[in-house]
């Protein structure tokens, strides 16, 4: 039987948004990122269809996300590249992970424990160029470098990469984006003097890819493009189809008379006679609450907006005359490309006041994901 909820999942849609990316980025090579359990998608099933659109590369923010790239026979180069104390560096060296170095402390983590492994440690070192959020400082930088090009020397470790990240890069124009660009090959040349070779530089994310060929260097990050949102929510990608869709059949429907209160608080208010749909999903499996008298359904054919307090396990819809009934199927959002009437993850980012990352991120695990396409 199939579930009354579920977030369904277009695999072909991944694929083909990696290979658009890759067209986008004049054949730059594609790091498919996959963090956050694949942006809500899944991590494997995810990966497995960046794979088949091309990407070359997995990016990953946590070493167990890595990890579980590898236990599934995943063999690609892997980047994970949050690492606080304690994280299982060892099994990530075992494992042929590239670990970011955020800092010396991480650095040094990972150099002793390639010695006590007899491993050479894999790492890329990420520049902060202005995000001012994980990476070394300038001040910090050259000596994070020398102590790397030491290790190497020594066996230890291999730098792979060089990396950073933008912080406006969702801003086409913004000028710390020309600035944080000027910092990326100031690092870069310390690197050279160095005597380090990296793999690979990056430090382009989605919208850079998009809007900046001159941040393409070796490798591209596809993050929410690769499952087909752009970041830049007033820009059209032609070909980027969003891959998640977010639906639950109705689980019971009701006439109520005007002036009746609907759901906690009695936030809403019936203006006639009205049928009341009643949609068992909630904030425990991703819908804002604060998408109260906001959020944007399709059910029968037409746009309805939540009527009332969205709850833990539902919420409801106002939906007038017209003849819905239990079992009927509200979309909260998909790929417009299928139906145009039906919402978007950007659609509900603009009346949250948040992002599309967020929306499909946030979407629990009792919603089962279920996949259509791929091999």
């Amino acid at each position: 039987m199939a579930p009354f909820a579920h977030a369904r999942v277009d695999l072909d849609a991944i694929t083909s948004n990696a290979r658009l990316l890759r067209d986008l980025a004049g054949g730059t090579p594609l790091m498919g990122v996959v963090k956050a359990d694949g942006y809500g998608h899944g991590i494997l099933p995810a990966a497995r269809a960046l794979v088949a659109g091309g990407a070359t590369w997995l990016g990953t923010a946590l070493i167990k996300e890595g990890l579980e790239l590898r236990r599934a026979g995943i063999t690609l180069p892997v980047l994970s590249w949050i690492i606080p104390p304690g994280e299982p560096v060892g099994e990530a060296i075992g494992a042929d992970i590239d670990l970011g170095v955020s800092d010396r402390a991480v650095l040094d983590t990972v150099v002793a424990e390639a010695a006590r492994l007899g491993r050479v440690a894999r790492v890329q070192l990420k520049a902060d160029t202005g995000l001012n959020r994980g990476g070394v400082g300038r001040g910090a930088w050259a000596s994070v470098v020398e102590a790397a090009a030491r290790a190497e020397e020594d066996g230890l470790i291999r730098v792979t990469g060089v990396w950073s990240h933008f912080a406006c890069a969702d801003e086409p124009g913004h000028p710390s984006i020309r600035a944080q660009l000027e910092v990326f090959h100031e690092a870069l040349a310390v690197v050279e003097k160095a005597g380090l070779s990296p793999e690979v530089r990056h430090i382009a994310n989605s919208a850079a890819l998009l809007t900046l060929p001159e941040a393409r260097f070796d490798l591209v990050r596809g993050g929410i493009a690769s499952y087909g949102l752009c970041p830049i929510p007033d820009m059209d990608v032609p070909g980027l189809r969003p891959a998640m869709t977010l639906a639950s059949k109705v689980a019971l429907t009701k006439r109520v008379p005007a002036d009746s209160g609907v759901s906690y608080g009695h936030r809403y208010v019936t203006k006639e006679e009205t049928t009341l749909a009643l949609v068992p999903l909630g904030y425990a499996d991703g819908v804002p609450r604060a998408a109260t008298n906001r959020g944007p359904v399709l059910l029968g054919g037409s746009r309805r907006t939540i009527a009332g307090t969205v709850c833990m396990d539902q919420f409801v819809l106002d939906v007038g005359d017209d003849p819905v009934r239990a079992g009927d199927l509200a979309v909260l959002f998909g790929d417009p490309t299928e139906n145009p009437d039906v919402p978007t993850a950007q659609d509900w980012a603009d009346v949250l006041d948040t992002i599309p990352y967020e929306i499909i991120t946030r979407i629990g695990v009792r919603v089962p994901r279920t996949y259509v396409g791929g091999s």
